[in-house]
């Protein structure tokens, strides 16, 4: 049985290993480090919330034991990556292949994590990227799904998606490295103004900000040299509305108890990358009206209804000014 390799044992990771194992038969290595409660719940029960490990899934508390296998497959919180890669640069990883499946932007260099790994690592590895929509919950049911896979490298998406496809998760070919990885972690942040919609019981509004939300995070794709109309596809819309109506996201499910004045206690990529955006709308002069009001409600701890209504207030524009 060909192995291959998993860094990160948190819901989405170890999804990603149990679909490896499970859909296309593989042998899965696990990584994470030994305090982890996810990795501790994992070695103790050999399952958590939404899977049971399968037998040719096995857990490894120690990183070189995984960088033996030839493709890995790399799932933690997008803040710890870089020193993530830091660690990986010790160890010989010429010719390995990295699946990064992580949505989100360093925090305050909104960098993507392509672009930190190609920073960090210095040998001759092959890197791609997994976007799109789909929840774990639906995925163990059997609900099936479509994800982009992209690389700056065709032969290297080929092999991922050979790799990877299945019944249960249709693999489409990626045409825009970049913008797939900002539209993924603007996704999370567009999450959060879903939820606070939510927590308002403001639904209707969620129409108009779905017909929004892409403009402007395709004006944040366009900043880095991106192809705005990515914002179009699987990685941010399609991903998007599946947060949008989701009770399993963990960023909507932030805004929501945010705006009811409740704690979460859990992860959401989205609140970290909101204020990477921030910083980069502020000083490239990005118009980003949402996640400036985002910001304020989060950060400032602005009224939210107040902040929300003073959006409606602004100039009147074209629609579509930004393709004229």
């Amino acid at each position: 049985m060909k192995k291959i390799s998993l860094i990160g044992c948190g819901r989405w990771g170890t999804f990603l290993g149990w679909y490896a194992a499970k859909y296309c038969g593989f042998g899965v290595d696990m990584y994470d480090i030994p305090t982890s409660p996810n990795f501790i719940e994992l070695r103790d029960t050999r399952k958590n919330p939404y899977l049971s490990l399968l037998d040719n899934m096995e857990l490894f508390d120690n990183l070189p034991a995984v960088l033996k296998n030839d493709f890995i497959i790399i799932s933690i919180g997008c803040q710890y990556f870089r020193g993530l890669c830091k660690e990986l640069n010790q160890y010989d990883l010429n010719g390995k292949t990295f699946l990064l499946a992580m949505k989100g932007l360093e925090e305050p260099s909104a960098k993507y994590m392509h672009q930190i790994m190609k920073e960090e690592i210095k040998q001759d590895i092959h890197i791609a990227v997994l976007a799109g929509p789909g929840h774990v919950q639906d995925y163990t049911k059997g609900v099936p799904s479509c994800v982009v896979v992209d690389s700056d490298e065709d032969e290297v998406k080929d092999r991922v998606i050979k790799m990877l496809s299945s019944e249960l998760i249709r693999f489409y070919y990626g045409a825009d490295l970049i913008g797939n990885q900002i539209g993924a972690a603007l996704k999370n942040v567009i999450g959060l103004a879903a939820g606070i919609l939510d927590g308002l019981e403001w639904y209707g509004l969620k129409g108009a900000l779905m017909a929004r939300a892409p403009i402007e995070v395709g004006r944040f794709i366009q900043y880095f040299g991106g192809n705005p109309r990515t914002a179009y596809g699987l990685a941010h819309l399609g991903d998007y509305e599946a947060t949008l109506f989701s009770q399993y996201s963990h960023n909507r499910t932030f805004g929501e108890k945010f705006a009811r004045g409740e704690d979460f206690g859990k992860l959401a990529e989205g609140v970290p990358t909101l204020k990477a955006v921030k910083i980069i709308a502020d000083k490239e002069n990005i118009d980003m009206p949402i996640c400036q009001a985002l910001y304020k409600a989060i950060y400032e701890k602005a009224d939210i209804k107040s902040t929300i209504r003073s959006m409606f207030t602004r100039d009147i524009k074209q629609e579509f000014e930004d393709w004229q």
